[in-house]
């Protein structure tokens, strides 16, 4: 397995896949141009990923998204890990912002993040439509953290 980098030029023929982590285009726009875009991958490709400098020390997983075939097959985790490898001598944390889900906090609690804060309405302020996971209407963002070093 291993991660390669996605370079600028092709990075908007990802968007179907990216689309399945963030509902919306625009907010994907905010981000896709100003991180790292990266695949993991063996024999064929598992999954995407985002990442981006938030300054002091700060990495941030923007996007990250496992394709439908691949799924529940710890793809997931390896990514994380993968990455975390990566950039653990440029970065002293690891952060990912999500929502209040019960399909995605307890999935990157088990990969070592744990709660920082959260950004009240950050999804009703941000998307022009009621996102639903996991039967749980997202309302705030909740920022989770993992220290690289």
């Amino acid at each position: 397995m291993e991660i390669i980098g996605i370079g600028m030029n092709d990075r908007y023929r990802y968007l179907p896949f990216l689309l399945m982590a963030d509902e919306s285009e625009e907010m994907i726009g905010r981000y896709v141009e100003r991180g790292d875009m990266l695949m993991l991958r063996d024999a064929v490709p598992r999954g995407l990923c985002i990442v981006t400098d938030e300054g002091d020390g700060i990495l941030e997983i923007k996007n990250l998204v496992i394709y439908p075939e691949s799924r529940g097959m710890g793809y997931g985790r390896s990514f994380i890990e993968g990455v975390a490898a990566m950039y653990r001598d440029r970065y002293r944390i690891l952060q990912v912002g999500t929502g209040d889900s019960p399909l995605t906090i307890p999935f990157y609690e088990r990969c070592g993040f744990t709660r920082s804060h959260v950004i009240k309405g950050f999804f009703t302020r941000n998307y022009d439509h009621v996102i639903i996971e996991g039967g749980v209407v997202l309302e705030d963002m909740i920022i989770l953290k993992r220290m690289l070093s």
